[in-house]
């Protein structure tokens, strides 16, 4: 057996012992945590945050994004197996989404107060992204209703089509229009038009709006020259001219990479592939605090440090794209590939280290401690979405034959 062989079985075999402690953290306490504490029982619908000793946060404005993206962690655990009140929860949190946020056109307002009151129903396009994309959730968790939700899902399509299209390509963040344009709610609505792709079938709507999202990448939010996925927009997609136009997230450069690695293979574009691969450098070569080895915020489109602080949800999507990248690399890449997801494991770790098993720390500035306050329920769609794709592609890491997954 080959040197290269026998450090490729080895990082392997650590990958998977350690995911598999994830998975058993995720099945015994952060499941039941963000059921039975961050639950509001019996009103339905969930919190936005538990304090650090397992209080939950009841007197906090709820965003809209909480309720799908939670609705989404239960519906894959149902789907992964797990044996806790996973419909419940789907229902617990799907319908107090629609009770609550829901407006007479098809979309979703932005915010609730304490009361269960409607207080901000602006319009957010990442909003209507997350509706989209919990709509697949329950649909593959509970077939039986796949009808039901895409036809709600394809509902919410037409309205944004319809009322908030761009002239060139995506869509537009308010009626009348306004700068800056985003590019993270497309990548959100590129990640459900993905997953509603996968469970259809190759549905014409769906991959019409990947082909889209993922084409409005390759020609205009990735910098040519330079490989970066930006943040924010003039109305022609070109930079914003201001310091907005500069920005670039590290953690969305993982984000994008896993998502555009998915489409390129599906597709067969190679051109999508690397820039999956050059996104994925970028963040691994600039985005990592040298001295914590953990995700920083942000960077300036010089790869200058703009934001050092480092949140918790840009180490799952660094362990995502790692372990996504693989699957589409040869042997000796893989390895390399491979052992940058078992970094972004050690920072995993860094966050998960609390003294109540379920919770989490989300913020560490650099300089100081890591920040002691609430755990915010929004990072649970990243570690729950982290874990499944790692448990979907390392048993296909064993061999050479690479599926569409």
């Amino acid at each position: 057996m080959s040197n290269e062989t026998v450090a490729y079985e080895m990082h392997l075999s650590a990958l998977c012992d350690r995911v598999s402690q994830l998975r058993k953290w995720l099945d015994q306490y952060a499941l039941p945590m963000w059921w039975i504490k961050g639950a509001s029982h019996p009103e339905g619908g969930f919190y936005e945050r538990i304090t650090q000793d397992a209080v939950p946060m009841s007197g906090d404005d709820r965003r809209a994004r909480v309720q799908p993206r939670q609705v989404y962690c239960y519906a894959m655990a149902g789907i992964s197996g797990w044996n806790g009140e996973w419909e419940k929860a789907i229902d617990h949190g799907s319908s107090w989404f629609d009770k609550i946020y829901k407006l007479e056109t098809g979309l979703y307002g932005s915010l609730s107060d304490a009361k269960d009151r409607l207080i901000d129903d602006s319009f957010d396009l990442y909003n209507q992204a997350f509706a989209i994309f919990s709509m697949a959730a329950i649909a593959e968790a509970q077939p039986e209703r796949m009808r039901i939700q895409q036809q709600r899902a394809l509902d919410i399509l037409q309205v944004l089509t319809e009322s908030y299209k761009h002239p060139d390509a995506g869509f537009e963040e308010a009626r009348p229009p306004r700068e800056p344009l985003c590019s993270n709610p497309h990548m959100h609505l590129f990640e459900a038009a993905l997953a509603w792709e996968g469970i259809t079938g190759s549905a014409k709507e769906w991959t019409k709006l990947a082909d889209e999202i993922g084409f409005l990448a390759l020609h205009r939010l990735i910098d040519a020259d330079i490989g970066v996925l930006r943040e924010f927009f003039a109305h022609d997609w070109t930079p914003m001219p201001s310091h907005q136009g500069r920005i670039v997230e590290p953690g969305h450069q993982f984000e994008w990479a896993w998502l555009l690695a998915q489409w390129g293979f599906r597709r067969e574009n190679e051109r999508a592939l690397v820039s999956a691969r050059r996104l994925f450098k970028i963040g691994e070569a600039h985005g990592i605090c040298q001295d914590r080895h953990v995700v920083m915020m942000t960077l300036h489109d010089d790869f200058t440090v703009h934001n050092d602080t480092a949140r918790f949800w840009p180490q799952i999507e660094w362990l995502k794209a790692s372990v996504r990248l693989a699957l589409y690399a040869d042997q000796g890449e893989r390895v390399a590939y491979m052992n940058s997801a078992l970094k972004a494991l050690d920072a995993i770790d860094l966050f998960l280290d609390h003294p109540i098993d379920g919770l989490w720390y989300d913020k560490w500035p650099r300089g100081q401690a890591i920040t002691d306050e609430p755990t915010p329920a929004s990072t649970f769609y990243h570690i729950v979405s982290g874990i499944l794709e790692c448990e979907k592609v390392l048993p296909l890491l064993t061999t050479s034959v690479f599926q569409d997954i």
